[in-house]
């Protein structure tokens, strides 16, 4: 049960790497993306399952705590922060179902389209993410 735990909490918070690397794609993290990010989290990542962490918190707010903490704390690429969710995601693709992608990308288009639309660097990256999902998008 223990490494179940882990493996699941390390699933959120490698959905927090992955969203935060949208958000900086452009080098800029904005007041509005971050907003979208923790609303989304409260409307869809809640509900996806009932784990908690070690404090009984929802295990997906480990999203918005990742994010958070990765704009205060750290200033690489978010080349990176994309690469490591994509790793992990080969490592564990059974966690990866067509709804969870769906929703990983619905996230990722929301956070990119809370600023202004979305811009070039934006719209790279999803296109990016939607073949490394393998989904089509509409």
């Amino acid at each position: 049960m223990k490494a179940e735990k882990t493996m699941s909490l390390r699933f959120y918070q490698n959905l927090g790497k992955l969203f935060y690397a949208v958000a900086a794609v452009d080098k800029t993290v904005r007041e509005q993306e971050i907003n979208e990010l923790k609303k989304l989290v409260k409307k869809e990542w809640l509900s996806v399952d009932d784990l908690e962490d070690e404090f009984g918190t929802d295990a997906a707010y480990q999203i918005a705590i990742v994010f958070d903490w990765l704009i205060n704390n750290e200033h690489q690429n978010s080349t990176t922060y994309y690469n490591d969710f994509i790793a992990y995601k080969q490592e564990q693709e059974h966690l990866f179902t067509k709804k969870v992608k769906q929703l990983i990308f619905k996230t990722a288009q929301a956070i990119a389209e809370s600023f202004s639309g979305k811009n070039k660097s934006e719209l790279m990256l999803l296109a990016k993410l939607s073949i490394d999902l393998n989904i089509t998008t509409s």
